[in-house]
């Protein structure tokens, strides 16, 4: 199994260079699912090479998607829908693959979904997802693990939606739905995520009728048939703000290209606080560290535009170097906490109180041997990591192939001493290995 070791001291080597951001992973999945709508090809450009996106292609393969994938050009044709059925064995790898219900059953009038699996960070239910294609007209139950929506006779039917909670999956899959039902669908209290407005602006490229793009209330008029479409995938604005924490933990400066910080607005706001700069250029921004000590600063998840979710375990590894104590409170998902005992194997000083953390920063950390526990959590494992003195080896890191396009080498061409390995490979003790690139 890889891993990844890095070679980091307590003063750390500062981050310097530039950094090419890929297109998002959370943009890329709902997209890829769009392609159901449609027998048309559609071609996504700055699509990023990722295991949850090769996972969801294996799943719209299935369902008889052709597809093509050169370099960071993906083409997707789904001339016919061959397969109703995302079974268990390719659902259960992520979560994201519920979001083929929504467009094959508003496409063929009948889906059976498994029901899917993911990171360990909560529970996460697709409840209101059901809901809103129950309001649509849809008839569906559970069985054996599996959703089985029926559409009515004549179809999805337009109605009015409101979401008693914000949910980026349940508004992705309720739009798509909506494009092909039959009269007006109203959305209240939809996510607003720049991920959904990016699919949006893809339907609507496709012949899709939708108001209040980038609101929390979009109103969709159905039509009988959608185009294909070529379409940029948005920036990943998670992988924009994780490198800028490591830039702000390292003391170092990053310029990040293909971005841009109208992405993150409650973030760039959050990590300024701490003393990081930042200059906006043409195609991105310089991210530079705080002068002197990093200053500590509270910290709320929220819904879009608040401080995302996908930047917590990030801004807690930020935090444990920071001057003073913090309280990092997440109010997305219940369990999403379980970096804080990795990243107290390092040195951390990080206190729980139910869905609040309290982390009193340190003088440095120690490398150890750590463990990813999901996505965002092995990033603020591999930034801990260049922050510590001696080695660090984290472990588990199919998570983070899942999120993070290229990581190491984005890293290490900025000055980090990082490197991928397998156990069993002859590790020098430079905390260099033998290269893999399986």
């Amino acid at each position: 199994m890889d891993k990844i070791r890095i070679t980091g001291s307590a003063s750390p080597k500062p981050l310097k260079g530039k950094i090419k951001i890929s297109g998002a992973k959370n943009a890329t999945l709902p997209l890829m699912a769009a392609s159901l709508l449609t027998d048309q090809p559609i071609k996504f450009t700055n699509c990023p090479r990722l295991a949850d996106v090769f996972t969801l292609e294996a799943l719209l393969n299935h369902h008889g998607v052709e597809s093509t994938f050169v370099k960071n050009t993906m083409t997707l044709t789904a001339s016919t829908i061959k397969d109703h059925c995302a079974p268990y064995d390719l659902v259960r790898k992520m979560r994201a693959s519920v979001l083929v219900l929504g467009p094959i059953l508003a496409r063929e009038g009948h889906a059976k979904v498994s029901l899917p699996g993911g990171c360990a960070i909560g529970t996460r239910p697709v409840d209101l997802h059901l809901m809103g294609l129950e309001k649509m007209g849809a008839i569906i139950e559970i069985d054996q693990g599996y959703i089985k929506a029926k559409a009515p006779q004549n179809g999805l039917q337009g109605a009015e939606i409101a979401f008693p909670t914000v949910s980026v999956g349940a508004t992705e899959n309720i739009l798509m739905a909506a494009t092909l039902a039959k009269g007006t669908t109203k959305l209240i209290n939809a996510a607003s995520e720049p991920e959904i407005t990016d699919l949006a602006n893809c339907l609507v490229k496709m012949g899709a009728k939708i108001e209040g793009i980038g609101t929390s209330t979009l109103i969709i008029e159905g039509v009988k048939k959608l185009s294909g479409a070529i379409h940029p995938i948005v920036a990943d604005r998670i992988e924009t703000g994780s490198y800028a924490i490591a830039a702000a933990m390292t003391g170092g400066e990053l310029e990040l290209v293909g971005t841009s910080l109208d992405l993150l607005p409650t973030f760039k706001e959050t990590l300024e606080a701490t003393g990081t700069m930042f200059t906006p250029t043409e195609n991105g921004f310089i991210v530079k560290a705080p002068e002197g000590s990093i200053k500590s600063v509270d910290m709320k998840t929220a819904p879009f535009p608040g401080y995302p979710t996908d930047l917590q375990a990030q801004f807690m590894a930020l935090m444990t170097l920071a001057e003073g104590s913090s309280n990092i409170t997440e109010t997305i998902f219940e369990n999403r906490f379980m970096h804080v005992p990795e990243l107290a194997r390092m040195g951390a000083d990080i206190t729980l109180s139910g869905r609040t953390a309290t982390v009193r920063g340190v003088n440095h950390l120690k490398g150890a041997e750590v463990m990813a526990t999901d996505l965002r959590a092995s990033v603020s494992l591999i930034m801990a990591g260049l922050c510590a003195e001696g080695e660090t080896n984290v472990g588990r890191i199919y998570h983070l192939d899942r999120g993070y396009e290229d990581i190491e080498n984005k890293l290490k061409a900025c000055g980090g001493n990082i490197r991928r390995y397998r156990d069993g490979d002859t590790v020098k003790n430079d905390g260099s290995a033998k290269e893999y690139t399986g």
